[in-house]
């Protein structure tokens, strides 16, 4: 598979070091409790598959899974909160996909918070399935939040 490819509108490529600020900033204004630019930084070092998805040479969203013996599990996806509900989201995740079934992937995973409503839409409408649930796995401002987590088979 290429690091780069492209949509009639945006172009997606692997994530570099580089990128780290654009994404930091799209990160902190999307989650009230956003990752580190440590984490980005060790997951680009340990291997993960991380993306960045650019309109004009502009960053506007991002995405990290980890691959591995045929399972792939989505950790990060996200598109700057002033572009959501135009798609790009899908068209990201579809990627996503579409890189973890070229790399052997049979089942996907990923958590999400039962709060973010949208997120769990998006993941159901593309065939996602809730296999059980994480107990406190995400800070919460009162505390904390369980994770629902979704699977997909690709086979």
């Amino acid at each position: 598979m290429s690091a780069v490819f492209e949509s009639p509108t945006e172009t997606y490529r692997l994530m570099t070091v580089h990128d780290l600020s654009a994404v930091m900033d799209i990160e902190c204004r999307s989650y009230e409790f956003p990752w580190t630019e440590g984490i980005f930084h060790d997951c680009m070092r340990f291997g993960y598959s991380s993306w960045v998805v650019e309109v004009d040479r502009d960053i506007v969203g991002y995405a990290v899974m980890s691959l591995a013996v045929q399972e792939c599990h989505i950790l990060n996806i996200c598109v700057d909160p002033k572009l959501q509900g135009r798609g790009m989201g899908r068209r990201l995740l579809v990627e996503l996909l579409s890189i973890a079934k070229s790399r052997q992937a049979d089942t996907v995973f990923l958590e999400v918070r039962p709060s973010n409503v949208q997120a769990l839409s998006l993941y159901f409408s593309e065939g996602f399935n809730e296999i059980g649930n994480r107990r406190d796995y995400y800070p919460a401002r009162f505390g904390r939040e369980d994770a629902v987590i979704l699977a997909k088979e690709l086979i």
